[in-house]
Formats: structure tokens, sequence, C-alpha cells
């Protein structure tokens, strides 16, 4: 039974990981490379901060990204993947502060969600269903 309920919690990780992956994938692509005047159309908060700190969120998303998964699906380094996900909460904290900061709480929401399931990866990968290394 035991081991019904872990591969079961396996597969909802893995889930979970690759929806995360798409979405930090998606917004990291778009905040690294789009120029910025087509973003400023799509995330008006992007004309009151530097370009360069734009960039560098996306940058750090993509490299969240790519962290909540490469390091479980080819086993090298696989601890990496928990701590993406505890980065990824804190991109999502710093975010949700600057949003609250501007009066734009109505998307509070959408950072919460992100966060739990942040925290549901690097809870499951650390504690109940880690990934291990390839010898």
């Amino acid at each position: 039974m035991k081991i019904r309920r872990q591969k079961g919690l396996n597969i909802a990780l893995w889930i979970v990981q690759v929806l995360l992956a798409a979405m930090f994938l998606m917004a990291g692509i778009m905040k690294s490379t789009m120029p910025m005047g087509q973003l400023y159309v799509s995330m008006a908060w992007t004309k009151d901060v530097a370009a360069g700190l734009v960039r560098f969120i996306g940058v750090c998303e993509l490299l969240g990204a790519f962290g909540l998964l490469l390091p479980s699906l080819f086993r090298v380094k696989p601890i990496l993947t928990p701590i993406a996900a505890l980065a990824l909460i804190l991109v999502m904290i710093l975010a949700m502060m600057f949003h609250i900061s501007r009066g734009e709480a109505n998307i509070i929401g959408m950072h919460i969600a992100i966060i739990l399931l942040a925290l549901f990866v690097a809870w499951g990968r650390f504690k109940k269903v880690p990934i291990r290394a390839k010898k």
C-alpha cells in the first residue's frame, strides 16, 4: 500500500513539476527575450522598472524552470529540483511584495497558488519521494 501511495505521489509531483516548469519557461522567455515595447503592452509593471531587472527576472525564471525538471529527469544532482522550487518560491514572494506595493493585490491569488505548488514539489522531493542520483 505504501509503495502505491509513493507511486501516486511521484506521479503528482512530476505533473506539478512539468506544469510549473512550463509556466516559468513561458514567463522567462517572454521577460528575457521580448522587446521591452511589447512587454509594456502585456505586462504594464515592466514600464516602472529597469529593463535589466526585467531581463534578470526572466533569466531567473528560466533557470528555475530548468531546475524543476532537468536534474530529476536526468538524475544528475536531483537535489537541485527541490532547491529550484524553493528559489521560485522566493521569486514569487518578491513578486507578491512588488505587486502589493503597486496596489495590485487582485493578482496575489495566482502567486499564492504557485507558491503552494512549488512548496508541494520542495516537500515531496526533499522528504517523501526524492529522486535518486545515477551512480
